[in-house]
């Protein structure tokens, strides 16, 4: 393929522009860059002739005056790309009576309009000791871009997500007995490794400016007790065979303490670290481990308290007097009549006469999926199939406010009140101090003592309240993130139901099916699925 040009040639009786028709596809003269080369070398033309010669795209001379044709060197037009990277010169060949230029004058040409990077030698001396590359933008000097890295990442080597909800079978029923909760590990297994930061390379501009790539993050292995670190610190094992688990960013190895059931022949039970019990735990005992309880029984009016999850395979008989409390998720067969604190999310098939909260969403499906009498809270979603009973048991659903962070919220306000109030007691003591002193007043060293103590509390508070402030913001972030929470009834919700969302609520009177409930234009309204 080759691209029309053009060049100054003698004809019978003086001198013409000699167009140069393309080849195989190529592109046409510009007619405008052909008018500016002859208004440069101050030749008069014939605009419509010119225009017409142009555009046909053939091979054509075009008579321009009479005379000798003029000595035109060998020219071109640069560009020079807006990121600066690129910069491309299209030559126009000298007349017949011009002189070609030479690589020397074209480097020096570079070099005056500050392109001394990237230079394309090999290219540029095949056009200039060559027949030349006319009509084509052809390359003189190209940047180099940067190449951007990336930040050190961890990589793991156990399963971080266990805390996955229970699957459901094809015919409606939940598994809640092959959970794999359990992230078993022998000593001297590799946990976790550091993938280091790549910091990537420097790009430089055609004239010469350098690029730096993007700014990377370094990352570093956050780990608790019978964990060892490799002398790299690059990686970590276990010291101990156990259960791994990992708990925002940091990993933890505890031994498991199994038992069959809790009953008398074990008493309570108080473990740092996860408890599994492969039958039941009888009414009365207590349970609690700092990892997770995996109960492959029934729990009968029993205290669980785990810092991590709460796994219940066949269910929960609270006895009006069963309590859990799960620093993390909730997973039961079914939970009656008892108190269930989650910080996580809590799924089971059917919640009867029993208070259940939730820092994040309550889950209530599989074939049963009721929620019958007592008051239910989660922080973003209550999902269930059948809300309420015919027969119009007192039921309370209630999302979007979790109850602690709604406390931790009332109580953070009272202490910046406070902390405001003693900044606005100790600051006229200070200033009153500080001008007296400027007007030469003499103070006992009690009276500076006392003064010092009063600059170190008005640090200290000023600290305590950009902290508490901080927080409040943080929070109220958290609460603006639920306005969206809703209760999802996937079956039917019956009258004698009470919807709470946020500060507004709503007693159902009668009954609805497949329908959602979300706080609109703040009201309590009924939506469909």
């Amino acid at each position: 393929m080759q691209n029309a040009y053009y060049k100054l040639v003698t004809v019978p009786g003086g001198f013409g522009v000699h167009l140069f028709a393309p080849k195989d596809g190529g592109e046409k003269i510009v007619t405008q860059e052909l008018v500016n080369y002859l208004d440069n070398q101050k030749i008069p033309y014939d605009l419509s002739a010119i225009k017409v010669a142009a555009e046909s795209g053939e091979d054509k001379v075009i008579m321009l005056g009479d005379g000798e044709c003029p000595k035109v060197s060998e020219t071109y037009l640069f560009t020079l790309s807006p990121d600066n990277m690129i910069a491309v010169a299209k030559f126009t060949p000298a007349s017949e009576t011009g002189s070609r230029m030479s690589y020397d004058e074209f480097i020096k040409d570079m070099a005056f309009r500050q392109i001394r990077n990237g230079i394309q030698t090999e290219i540029l001396k095949k056009h200039f000791e060559g027949p030349g590359y006319y009509g084509i933008q052809v390359p003189v000097a190209k940047g180099q871009k940067p190449r951007h890295g990336h930040d050190a990442q961890i990589e793991y080597f156990f399963n971080t997500k266990v805390s996955a909800h229970p699957e459901m079978a094809e015919d409606g029923s939940v598994d809640y007995f092959h959970l794999n909760m359990i992230n078993h590990c022998k000593e001297g297994d590799l946990l976790a490794r550091i993938v280091p930061e790549d910091k990537g390379e420097a790009g430089v501009t055609v004239q010469g400016t350098i690029i730096k790539p993007k700014d990377v993050r370094s990352c570093h292995l956050n780990y608790g007790n019978n964990i060892e670190l490799s002398e790299d610190r690059l990686s970590i094992r276990s010291k101990v065979s156990g259960h791994v688990m990992l708990f925002g960013d940091q990993v933890f190895v505890s031994n498991i303490y199994e038992v069959e059931n809790v009953d008398n022949s074990t008493g309570n039970i108080d473990f740092d670290g996860s408890v599994k019990i492969n039958g039941n735990v009888a009414s009365n005992f207590v349970v609690k481990a700092t990892g997770d309880i995996i109960v492959n029984g029934v729990v009968e009016g029993a205290t669980l308290e785990a810092g991590g999850n709460i796994t219940i395979a066949r269910g929960m008989k609270g006895m009006s007097k069963g309590i859990l409390k799960a620093g993390g998720n909730v997973i039961s067969k079914f939970i009656e009549n008892s108190t269930i604190e989650a910080t996580g999310f809590v799924d089971t098939e059917s919640i009867l006469h029993s208070n259940v909260q939730s820092g994040s969403d309550i889950r209530v499906t599989g074939k049963k999926g009721f929620i019958t009498g007592g008051h239910v809270q989660a922080e973003s979603m209550v999902e269930v199939r059948t809300l309420g009973a015919v027969m119009g048991a007192s039921t309370v659903v209630e999302v979007g406010v979790n109850p602690a962070l709604k406390a931790e919220y009332i109580a953070n306000q009272k202490e910046v009140a406070e902390i405001v109030k003693t900044i606005k007691n100790t600051q006229p003591i200070i200033q009153n101090f500080t001008e007296k002193k400027a007007k030469g007043a003499r103070f006992t060293q009690d009276q500076v003592d006392y003064v010092k103590k009063c600059v170190v509390l008005l640090e200290e508070k000023k600290k305590e309240l950009e902290a508490k402030s901080a927080r409040a913001k943080e929070l109220d972030e958290i609460f603006a993130q639920n306005r969206k929470a809703s209760v999802r009834v996937t079956g039917e919700v019956y009258p004698g139901t009470t919807i709470i969302i946020g500060d507004v609520s709503r007693n159902v009177q009668d009954s609805y099916r497949y329908c959602r409930f979300e706080k609109v234009d703040g009201d309590v309204k009924m939506l469909p699925l």
